[in-house]
């Protein structure tokens, strides 16, 4: 890369814009098409690759990012200033919201760490129309709005049509079209490619509106169709993209195969990937079944990122039947042989049920992904250990060396050097800039920890938080106190991620301040953002819920001093970057056994935040790391759960215990009005259950009393400033572990042999 000529040619377009003769979109598109001109930006390798299959990439702002990795970010904002332009002119330019939440973030940090370790690891998905919803707030409640993430262009991206793919379904062909966008690694030393593929169709025929939306609602049939239309449309476009590649280099030596290819299914979305690709080789190569198969379990992995049964995937055998009939007879077949290796090993009739990949009319992706693959893994130790234990424990009995544990992890260029600037300017002052590329040199600083340090970090953290509350003044209109602890919970909005628990809690010490039983309390403000999915109905009525109780506590003036209740319109990852570097307490309050890892957990952690948290997911390993004396843990532990969940009774509970009544019933008591009737469902969701879970499934008032008690312990300890920032300083020293450099590290050792 011309660093110096780069530089110059952006010199002039900042001058133009400065002039007037170009707007802010212009700005945008020409200081990234000189960018790109410079990036030595070639096709798909012809080495040894991982290829990553993820539904969703949640890639955030590209430009600032990929100044960054080019080592040119300080660069372009002294020349914006210099033209008198705000360096921050692109804050709100571009943020592609191609993902829902953790899934998505997790890809988009897989792909900048294996850039910046020169691992050959290029992304497949698909290149929405329309991002993840944007959120506004009508009288509390969620609204969904198209999220055109393309109205400023995409000029990080380039189509490649000679390379485009026609998919076929059972009733009608629709062209792939490859877009690939640079993944460049820190340091601009290695550059990989992330492809997302559009649907676009013939003339006169339908693209069955494949590529329009990100999670079409799939409660119905037309919704199911369309999930499973958009599956095989990215995974076989990737497929067939791969194995042309290595037609084309090595011709039909497929035994060569997995020496040059290795590819990993990121979560259950992407399976039927292994279909096509043993269709490919066997109906199109005519290659034997049980030889492609065999190729195929040497070259697919699989990632589980979740125990819950509903987000194991399974599609009807009639769906299946009626668009991808050819996959259906594939999956028969798979389900024949394992039905045969099943009864060589001593399992037959009525025992095969829980393994086989067809039953009951349905096909079971995970379990498919679990047979063909050749490792699966989870992604923390104790959600490994589950999967160990319970989800898979049957097949870990047959085949004992397929599971590994990959703990998730952040990438730090984002997640510190880019979204917190003065923090890692203060580091790199101290200790150099190696933990931009080796996180575990933050442990160095345990020799500068001196009042000086402490002192310097609380001013960070100020800075950090007169920002936030800048920001959201710019984009809400609200009033946040910087000198409040900032406690903050920002995540998609799911029952067991337990945001009602969040707002429980508050309302039990907003009663606790009314009735004068609690007066010493440092002013803090509690602080929510996240997404529900459109069509689930009570994550949005939980919104709702803290919207209408913020509304109530910020309006009293006998509390409103010392608690602060907001919830961040339109959390994405752009918002994110305000707010990790600005917490004081990062919430991570799963029910114990549910979160599979988290990495919102880890960039709280890396920013010198505590975790106020359950026993569950990458908590437990944060706590190791960093010390339980340093965080806040609380709440019954997943064994506890297992041992009381057939007796467990919520409303004995609210019968006790008068404050709990009190703040439960505040959903039916009309402390909040109700019109739709969506408290009550939550009321009842707590009290009664539902057709298909017990009452309070996810033990919010199991926890409530628990949860109360380690947020005073929290909050008195907060009174001591220097203390408690000393508890946030050894979260950060000790996060080098959550690195997803060394995630991918360990992906590239352990899976795919890179």
């Amino acid at each position: 890369m011309d660093k110096y000529n780069l530089l110059k040619s952006i010199d002039v377009v900042a001058a133009e814009y400065a002039s007037g003769s170009i707007d802010i979109k212009h700005l945008y598109e020409k200081v990234s098409n000189k960018c790109m001109e410079h990036i030595k930006f070639t096709g798909l390798k012809k080495e040894k690759t991982c290829h990553y299959l993820s539904m969703e990439f949640l890639m955030g702002r590209m430009i600032d990012n990929n100044l960054l990795a080019m080592g040119i970010l300080e660069d372009v904002r002294d020349i914006l200033k210099k033209h008198g332009i705000d360096e921050f002119c692109f804050e709100d330019i571009d943020d592609y919201a191609l993902g829902n939440g953790g899934l998505g973030r997790l890809a988009a940090c897989f792909l900048d760490s294996a850039a910046t370790m020169g691992k050959n690891m290029q992304g497949y998905g698909i290149r929405y129309k329309f991002g993840l919803f944007k959120q506004v707030f009508e009288n509390g409640e969620q609204v969904e709005e198209n999220d055109n993430w393309m109205k400023f262009g995409d000029p990080w991206s380039v189509r490649r049509d000679d390379e485009s793919i026609d998919i076929s379904f059972k009733d009608g062909t629709v062209s792939a079209v490859p877009y690939d966008m640079p993944v460049i690694g820190y340091g601009s030393k290695h550059i990989n490619i992330l492809r997302l593929w559009q649907s676009e169709a013939p003339a006169g025929s339908s693209d069955f509106k494949i590529s329009d939306m990100l999670y079409p609602d799939d409660s119905n049939r037309e919704g199911e169709l369309l999930r499973i239309r958009q599956q095989f449309f990215f995974a076989g476009a990737s497929v067939r993209a791969v194995v042309r590649n290595f037609v084309n280099i090595f011709g039909t030596d497929f035994d060569k195969f997995p020496e040059y290819n290795v590819f990993q299914l990121n979560d259950t979305h992407p399976v039927v990937a292994i279909l096509e690709f043993i269709r490919i080789l066997h109906m199109e190569y005519k290659e034997k079944f049980n030889y492609a198969l065999d190729i195929a379990r040497r070259t697919f992995n699989y990632t589980n990122h979740t125990i819950m049964p509903e987000a194991l995937e399974k599609w009807g055998v009639n769906l299946y039947k009626e668009i991808l009939p050819k996959h259906l007879n594939i999956a028969k077949r798979i389900n024949r042989k394992l039905k045969r290796e099943l009864s060589l090993k001593g399992i037959k009739g009525s025992e095969q049920k829980e393994f086989l990949i067809i039953s009951e009319n349905m096909i079971h992706m995970a379990r498919l992904a679990v047979y063909v693959s050749g490792h699966i893994n989870g992604v923390a130790a104790i959600h490994t250990e589950i999967l160990r234990n319970s989800v898979f424990s049957r097949w870990l009995i047959l085949y004992p060396d397929k599971l590994q544990n990959k703990t998730n992890g952040i990438t730090q260029r984002r997640w510190l050097g880019l979204c917190n600037p003065e923090l890692s300017s203060y580091l790199k002052s101290l200790i150099g800039e190696g933990f931009m590329t080796d996180l575990v040199e933050l442990k160095k600083l345990k020799n500068y920890i001196d009042d000086g340090f402490i002192n310097q970090f609380k001013k960070i953290k100020s800075i950090k938080k007169e920002q936030l509350a800048a920001y959201v003044m710019k984009k809400q209109g609200i009033q946040l106190n910087p000198d409040m602890v900032f406690d903050i919970q920002i995540k998609r909005i799911h029952e067991y991620k337990r945001q009602l628990l969040n707002i429980f809690s508050i309302l039990y010490l907003f009663f606790m301040m009314k009735d004068g039983k609690l007066k010493d309390f440092k002013p803090t403000a509690f602080i929510f953002g996240g997404k529900a999915a459109a069509g689930y109905k009570r994550a949005k009525a939980i919104i709702k819920f803290i919207n209408k109780i913020a509304d109530i506590v910020n309006n009293d003036f006998e509390v409103n001093d010392r608690i602060k209740v907001l919830f961040v319109e339109d959390y994405n990852v752009s918002y994110a970057e305000k707010l990790f570097p600005a917490a004081d307490v990062s919430i991570q309050i799963s029910t114990a056994g549910t979160e599979a890892s988290g990495t919102g957990n880890m960039k709280f952690m890396l920013n010198g935040a505590v975790t106020l948290g359950t026993y569950d997911g990458a908590n437990i390993e944060i706590i190791e790391e960093a010390g339980a004396e340093n965080n806040y843990i609380f709440g019954a532990h997943v064994d506890e759960i297992n041992s009381i969940r057939e007796s467990y009774d919520p409303n004995r509970i609210i019968r006790d215990n008068l404050l709990v009544k009190r703040v439960v019933e505040t959903l039916i008591d009309g402390t909040v009005e109700d019109m739709d009737g969506s408290f009550k469902g939550l009321y009842d969701s707590i009290t009664k259950g539902a057709s298909w879970h017990a009452p309070d499934y996810y033990f919010v008032l199991h926890d409530l009393e628990a949860f109360v008690d380690a947020r005073m312990r929290l909050n008195r300890d907060a009174g001591n400033k220097k203390e408690f920032a000393l508890k946030c300083i050894k979260n950060m020293v000790n996060s080098g572990k959550f690195s997803s450099d060394r995630t991918i590290a360990e992906y590239a050792k352990d899976i795919w042999k890179l």
